[in-house]
Parts: C-alpha cells; structure tokens; sequence
C-alpha cells in the first residue's frame, strides 16, 4: 500500500513537470524565438497619465473676462512605448532631423553643449533644472555627482545604446530627448513627456507622419488674455523654479513641468486659479496602439477669480493716461512736462479699499510676454515696472492734507487760524524756501487758513505749519493715514519711507544723515525723505475721506467655483487702522480739497470748473533734483464730495505740474459715473456751500 502511494506521488509529480516544461517551451518561443532574440517583448502596458486641469478664468468686477483659456494640443510621448520599440533611438533622430528642418523649437535640459569639447551649461538653467540634474544622476546610479562633462556624453552614449558611427552632434540631440523621458519618470514618476505644447496644425500633421511610437496628440489649454490694458496687474503663468517646485511638489495638482502664476494677480491667486491635474490609465499595445483608457482621477478645472478691477475704468484710465504723457512731451524748454518719463494711476472704491484701477505707464502687450521678454528688460522707462505699486516717489503738495491734520490735531492750528504768507520763509540762517507764487511773480497768498492754503497749495502756510509742530506728531500722523506703511495688497508693493530722522539716518551717513530743522520745514510740504507708490497716496486719500478709517487695499471681489454655480469665497471689507480725526481736522481737509477743484484759484479748477458732479482735489509738485528737468507732477481727487464713492491718484515722472494729469482724473471719473444725469441737474444737487 506504502508503495503504490509512493508510486502515485511520483506520477502526478512527473505530470507537472511535463506540463511546467511545455509551458516554459511556449513562453520561449512566444518571448525568445519569434522575437528574434529581443528581450523586451512586452506586449501590452498600463502606464498612468497626468492630465492637466486648466486654470480658472479672471474676471472684473462686472463680469468681463480678463484672462481665460484656449483650446490647444500637446504631443506627448509615452516612454515605455517608446523605449520598447524596435530603434528608439532612430525614431528619436527623425524626429530631431524633423524639427531642425522646420524650425520647430522643443526643449531640451540636458546641460551639455551641442559639440565637442562637452562641458556643463548648468549656469545657463535656472535652479530647478539644476536640481532636476542631480535628480537624474541619483537614479542612474552608475553616474556620480561630480562626473566630468566628456564623462557623461560618453556614458550615456553607452546606456542608451547610441550607434557608434553617429556624430557627437547627432548623439547628443537625441541624448537630449532621452534625458527628458528619463527625467520625467525618475524625478515623478511620470510615463509620458510633453514634446511640444500648444502646436499648431502644420506642425502637428507634420510630426505625425513620422508615426512615433508611442506619441499622442493630448487636448490642453493655453492661457489668453482678452484685454490688451491691466497687464500689470493680470500678469502671467511660467514655468517653476527651485523655490516655487520645492513648495508645490508637496501639494495636489502639481507635475514638475506644471505651469504656475508668476507675476500679477496669476501668482497672487494661484492657490484658486490652479486645478487638480487628473490621472488617467492607458492600456496600449506595444506599438503605442490605445486599448482601453479610463479616468483614475477625473483633473478639476481651477476656481473663477472676479477681481475688483473695472475694465471700463481701467481701460479710460491706461488710454488717457498714454495720451496725457506723450502729449506733454515736447522739445527742450517748450514747457514744463517736455520730458515726461513713466506714469502711474491708481483709483480705489473709499468705502470697501477695492482697488478699482491699477495701471502703469508705458505698458507692455501680455500675449507676447515671452517673445518679446528681453527686449522689454531693455527698453526704455522699463516696461514691465509696475509704477502703481512698486515706484516710490516723493509725493509733492498732496502730502498737504496729512501736514494740516497733524496742524490740528497737534493744537499747533485751527481750522480758522491764519498764517501771513510771506514769500519766502527766512527764519533760520541758510535757508530760504519760498511760495511758488512768490518765486513766479514776487505776489502772496496774503494772511490765509487752512482750507484757502489746501485750495491754492501756498507752501509758505506749511513752512510755518512744518516749524510749529514735532517731527513726531507729523510722522504719527501719516503714519496713520498708510503714508510709508503697507496697504495690504496682494500684489508686490514697495513700503517706502517718511521723512523722520530715522529714515535719514538709514538713507546717509556721517553728517549727511543729521535731522535738521529745515529737514523737517521741507517734509511739510511733501519734499525731504518722503517717498511713497501712488497706490499708499491714493489709499492715503480714502483714509482721509474716511475720516481715520484705513481699509486693507485689496483687488480681490470674490471666488467662484469652475461652472460659477456658487461662490466659494467672498471677500470682506478689512479695517487695517483707525485714527481718532476731529471734526475740525476733517472738515478743513475735506472743504480745502474741495474749494481746491470748485474755486476759481484751486489747483484743480481748470480740470473740474464744469463737471457736472462735485469733485475734490489736490495736485502736487515734486522737485526731482536734476537741473534742466522738469519737476514730477501728483493729482489727487474724490467724488462726489456729499457722499464720496471713488479715490483716484495719478502720478507723473518729470510731468511738470500737478495740474497736467488732471484730464487722467476727469477721464477716470466719466467712466466711472456715466453720462445718465443731465448736466444742469446734478449741478444743482452738487452746488458749493
């Protein structure tokens, strides 16, 4: 019995094996044989497929679409087709041959040269591809971090099997593409690689025809911008650098070949406007042919961002503004404002600190940012240079309000108290500043207060308002109003400074950073150390209206999800300050600045004398310090003076008076009111008190 099992286990036993050998006899012959001896006879593959969501859209504040997304197509290659058929590196060579004949730009990050002798290009690529590098040697363990140039090319000549006979300029074009393969799989673990984006229909059919294996036309999005004004603001999307990688690769959505906001709104909002990239399973034959795919993770769009810019406003805004500028320019000594140079306007809604326009001059056309890059980075008055936000200047007369707060508040002044404008203020040896009407026709404003000082802008009443109170309460005092202060804003902005012995201690040395008297008598008028952007100006303007309260500046309405169904956040109304301001205070500023654009006299009078809505104002006058040159120029206005809705503030480089940037203002607000209300009616319901 013991032998006839034993004898039984021996026959099932001699059965398996038999079967065992004539399977591994089929699979070598399937694997081996009829391969030809190819080792890589994978038949079929299941590779997983970023997929790229598209951004959300930018709309203003009415609903305009800013930026938006067009359709497009990417050529893709799937490296394990790719790598799998029968001459990789021949398909690889017609493909480069292909785009050399036609033009056809690609990437390539391999930092290598293109002939011998090899050496490095790595000071050429930005940090993340030089990261991206180490990645690479990291993978491909038979490489070290410090290997030579020649090394490299010889290596990966080798590794990729790159036929011998080919020239160093050929093997290093294809070694070129096989990097980018490589990289994309080893540093995310990505099976197919972006050839080509956004390409266009000749150049499609073209590549195409070559039948690649394992190449595909993938549907994408480029961003388009449907406003050729804001540009500035809207800014653009890029690709990653170190700093920007080492911070998305640890969130959703993002591939190391993802594009990101780089400047404007785009990069302030990125966290709403980038999607979640999706992931999709392909099952493909060895020749690239698509078996079967389906969504592993559906990509979702990006949210709508609706920004508190007005188009219409914006759009009045940057054209005026263009013809203002130009317009003053003129042959030397023709007028002041022959040289005006750069430019900025910047209008705010008071009661929320919504930034209504933003726009900077001269400008620059979004669409064709990357063609025309470093032509603008040359140009003349810095096209890219965002004025509005990042320009600091000193701000003239419209520091004025601020000085007659500080007078008031400080009990240096009242309301009513009057001053003897002189001409020229001589009280301390060496210096002797003077009213600008006095050094233009030797006449005085006479014994004047508050409000008549801010209507005509007389410096003489601030050189004794600049004498009479501390240093200290004038810098606390706009300090409060947000002059030299952040503004909150999304965007870069600079801070700049206020006139204060600590600012000239910081600005100079040895006795040049001494504070004198005169220091502080010059700072009443908006000279000395002051320095800030038109936007702080005109932030500056909405905390006075609002009697102390300063809104957080901000260019965000809301967010909207991608099919706009629902709101997803809503932006809310920031107090970032509160000053206790009298009513004294408030009132002279408030009826100063109004007489300023209502009074014959005013410095705003030729700008606003017939508008039908009741405006108040204030211009400014800047020396800039380069004889020859004209002075820079500021306006500053908001209406209607019974219920003030909108602040705006234009700032001129070597723009002469302030008075010149007046018609910007006026043109800004005809956009902003309309012309619904007939003329002589909303002349009477605004008439001078």
């Amino acid at each position: 019995m013991e032998r006839m099992t034993r004898f039984r286990a021996g026959f099932l036993l001699c059965i398996f094996f038999a079967v065992l050998c004539f399977y591994g006899s089929r699979l070598y012959k399937v694997q081996v044989v009829d391969t030809g001896g190819n080792k890589n006879n994978i038949t079929t593959f299941t590779t997983l497929t970023r997929v790229k969501a598209p951004r959300g859209n930018i709309l203003d504040r009415n609903g305009n679409v800013l930026v938006t997304n067009r359709a497009s197509y990417d050529l893709t290659i799937n490296h394990y087709v790719l790598t799998s058929s029968v001459d990789p590196n021949g398909t690889l060579y017609e493909l480069v041959k292909l785009c050399q004949a036609r033009g056809i730009e690609y990437v390539d990050h391999l930092p290598l040269t293109l002939d011998q002798p090899f050496a490095y290009t790595l000071d050429q690529q930005s940090q993340s591809w030089q990261n991206n590098f180490q990645s690479f040697l990291i993978y491909r363990d038979d490489l070290d971090s410090d290997i030579s140039a020649p090394l490299l090319m010889q290596k990966l000549r080798e590794s990729y099997d790159i036929p011998p006979e080919w020239s160093d300029r050929d093997a290093r074009a294809v070694l070129g593409l096989r990097y980018e393969l490589t990289l994309r799989f080893a540093v995310n673990s990505l099976s197919t690689y972006v050839f080509l984006s956004d390409v266009d229909n000749e150049t499609l059919a073209a590549v195409l025809e070559l039948n690649i294996p394992g190449m595909r036309v993938e549907s994408s999005s480029v961003r388009e911008y449907t406003t050729e004004y804001a540009a500035h603001i809207l800014g653009y999307v890029g690709a990653m650098n170190a700093k920007q990688w080492e911070h998305y690769k640890t969130l959703d959505g993002y591939s190391m070949d993802a594009l990101v906001g780089q400047t404007g709104l785009e990069e302030a909002f990125e966290e709403y406007l980038h999607g979640i990239d999706g992931t999709r399973v392909d099952k493909m034959t060895k020749d690239g042919t698509l078996i079967e795919s389906y969504y592993k993770v559906e990509p979702q769009a990006g949210q709508n961002v609706q920004v508190s810019i007005d188009l219409k406003l914006q759009t009045a805004a940057e054209e005026t503004l263009k013809l203002t500028i130009e317009g003053l320019r003129g042959e030397e000594g023709s007028g002041k404002g022959w040289d005006a140079q750069g430019a900025a306007v910047v209008a705010m809604d008071i009661k929320t600190g919504q930034v209504l326009v933003c726009g900077s001059y001269p400008t620059y056309d979004l669409s064709t940012i990357f063609e025309d890059f470093d032509a603008l980075n040359k140009a003349d008055l810095q096209p890219m240079f965002n004025r509005a936000l990042q320009a600091i200047y000193p701000p003239g007369s419209t520091y004025k309000m601020s000085m007659t707060v500080a007078g008031i508040e400080s009990g240096a002044i009242g309301r009513w108290s009057y001053i003897e404008d002189k001409g020229a203020f001589t009280k301390y040896p060496g210096m002797s500043p003077k009213c600008l009407v006095y050094s233009s026709s030797g006449r005085t404003h006479g014994s004047i207060e508050s409000t008549e000082a801010l209507k005509v802008s007389c410096n003489y009443f601030y050189y004794e308002l600049g004498d009479r109170v501390s240093i200290q309460d004038i810098d606390d005092t706009a300090k409060a109003l947000g002059l030299g202060e952040a503004t909150g804003i999304e965007l870069y902005e600079a801070i700049g400074y206020r006139s204060n012995p600590e600012s000239k201690a910081a600005l100079y040395k040895g006795d040049d950073a001494r504070w004198y008297k005169g220091d502080q008598i010059l700072t009443a008028i908006g000279q000395a150390e002051n320095r800030f952007t038109p936007m702080q100006i005109c932030n500056c303007v909405c905390t006075l209206v609002n009697q102390g309260t300063r809104y957080k500046a901000t260019f965000l309405n809301r967010v909207m999800s991608q099919d706009y169904k629902s709101v997803v956040y809503e932006n809310a109304v920031e107090v970032m300050h509160q000053m206790d301001m009298s009513d004294e205070a408030y009132q002279a500023v408030m009826v100063g600045m109004k007489r300023g654009a209502q009074e014959s006299g005013g410095t705003g009078y030729s700008t606003f004398k017939d508008y039908p809505i009741s405006v108040a104002s204030k211009t400014g006058t800047a020396e800039t310090g380069i004889k020859g040159h004209s002075d820079n120029g500021a306006f500053a206005c908001f209406a209607p003076t019974d219920d003030p809705q909108i602040a705006v503030v234009i700032y001129g480089e070597r723009a002469g008076s302030g008075s010149n940037l007046g018609p910007v203002a006026r043109a800004v607000l005809d956009a902003y009111f309309g012309t619904d209300a007939p003329d002589d009616t909303v002349r009477q319901e605004n008439t001078v008190s």
